[in-house]
């Protein structure tokens, strides 16, 4: 886990130490950056706000033209090799006056890369949310540790790559964190002893005529995240094709789901389910009626209502259907990501996965996981469905659900990247990929 560091947080960490030295030190890091990145460049030209972000970028400019460079704080940056943003720091909220606005828009047209200091900006530091006028930065230097608004939309989308530099604080306990490939260290491995039923058993409820597909890429999913035993419920007319998509799985017709439900230790309620109010019925039934961990996903996410129940749940949205759960359009969830999984969690009583380049993992009475290291080529049909069976494994094997969102979007993504396709990657390409992602 890597600490995200909000505004107040950040400014606790520097409590009780000399201003100074701390801008010293982050000016230091920012001219460094400048002149590693950029070694050609000659006119430097830095924007400069009034509070500490700007006294950073007054001192990285004094550093810089002491080492020979024509470095300078200006407004006039059509003429500049770099462009050094140090106009608002990480305690900047809310959108841009006229004069500060109109400040960014001249850092975005100037041709010249730009290095911001600690967060673009117009960028909140806390939440990633983007209200006005924001820079796109090609590079950030950030201070201490990553900010929220760095790796979460979308303001992650406004940082280019980040450098974290150390400027001599301790690291504090935050209410988020950035997880990586060591969460994958929590998923068990199957032993001496197990059986198929005991490695993780699975029951995918899904699979309507001319949706097959989906649930057949679930159930792969699972199975190559090392379920040990997986049946597929479905309609009867889909069970025939279903027999040739995926050869491993026990088939069983959708009205049996209640009996296959007693041999599974996770569902995952969704992939070609097909919608109605027979499908949303059948869903909450499956709530109801288990005690066993499911994930619901695609189309068991239509007309969702919270369910009371004991076993861990895991909601798996994107931003459209996460925007019509709450009853927001999908553009509002994307400016208001960390806001709209809390607003999801607490209405639901469960964790719920948004997913997406940045992908969110919220937990009842617990801060919000954020999954980096996004593999573009993930946006591909299908995907979505293989995550829902990863999850599902996992949940089969034991973990709770907060861990088994969360190592689920580690693994897909990084067997996305192991399948080597950076260009026209499908969604079975991530199911082979899967067992090198888990093992290595």
């Amino acid at each position: 886990m890597k600490p995200l560091y909000t505004a107040a947080e950040m400014k606790a960490a520097e409590a009780g130490h000399d201003v100074d030295v701390l801008m010293e030190r982050a000016a230091h890091a920012v001219a460094a950056a400048v002149r590693e990145r950029y070694p050609q460049a000659r006119r430097i030209r830095a924007v400069c706000g009034k509070g500490a972000n700007g006294g950073d970028g007054r001192i990285a400019v004094r550093l810089l033209r002491e080492d020979g460079l024509d470095a300078d704080e200006s407004t006039e940056v059509s003429d500049a090799d770099v462009v050094v943003d140090a106009l608002f720091g990480t305690g900047f909220s809310g959108a841009p006056r006229a004069e500060a606005a109109d400040l960014i828009r001249r850092i975005n047209e100037a041709p010249a890369p730009v290095v911001a200091v600690d967060i673009p900006s117009g960028v909140d530091a806390s939440t990633g949310e983007v209200p006005g006028d924001a820079v796109v930065a090609d590079v950030t230097v950030t201070m201490h540790g990553l900010k929220v608004g760095l790796v979460v939309g979308p303001g992650r989308f406004r940082s280019g790559d980040v450098v974290v530099a150390d400027i001599g604080l301790e690291h504090r306990a935050t209410t988020h964190a950035l997880v990586g490939a060591e969460l994958l260290e929590r998923v068990p491995r199957k032993r001496d002893g197990d059986n198929k039923y005991t490695a993780g058993s699975v029951l995918v409820v899904g699979g309507a005529r001319g949706m097959t597909g989906a649930a057949a890429l679930c159930a792969r999913a699972a199975f190559r995240a090392d379920a040990g035993y997986v049946a597929v419920a479905a309609p009867t007319e889909s069970l025939p094709v279903l027999e040739t998509l995926v050869l491993e799985a026990v088939k069983r017709p959708l009205d049996d789901v209640m009996a296959a439900a007693e041999r599974a230790r996770a569902l995952a309620i969704g992939p070609g389910l097909g919608r109605g109010e027979r499908e949303r019925e059948l869903v909450r039934r499956l709530l109801r009626e288990t005690g066993v961990p499911a994930v619901v996903d695609a189309d068991a996410l239509d007309g969702f209502a919270p369910v009371a129940r004991e076993a861990d749940t895991v909601l798996t949205p994107h931003s459209g259907e996460l925007g019509r759960l709450l009853d927001e359009e999908s553009a509002w969830v994307d400016a208001h990501r960390l806001e709209a999984v809390a607003w999801a969690v607490e209405r639901f009583g469960c964790v719920v996965l948004l997913k997406g380049p940045d992908t969110l993992v919220g937990a009842p009475r617990e801060g919000v996981w954020v999954v980096g290291d996004n593999v573009p080529a993930l946006a591909s049909a299908g995907t979505g469905d293989v995550l829902t069976g990863v999850v599902a494994a996992f949940l089969a094997k034991g973990l709770d659900a907060r861990t088994a969102a969360a190592a689920g979007a580690v693994a897909h993504r990084r067997a996305a990247r192991a399948a080597g396709k950076p260009a026209g990657l499908v969604a079975s390409d991530v199911i082979e990929a899967l067992p090198a992602a888990l093992g290595s």
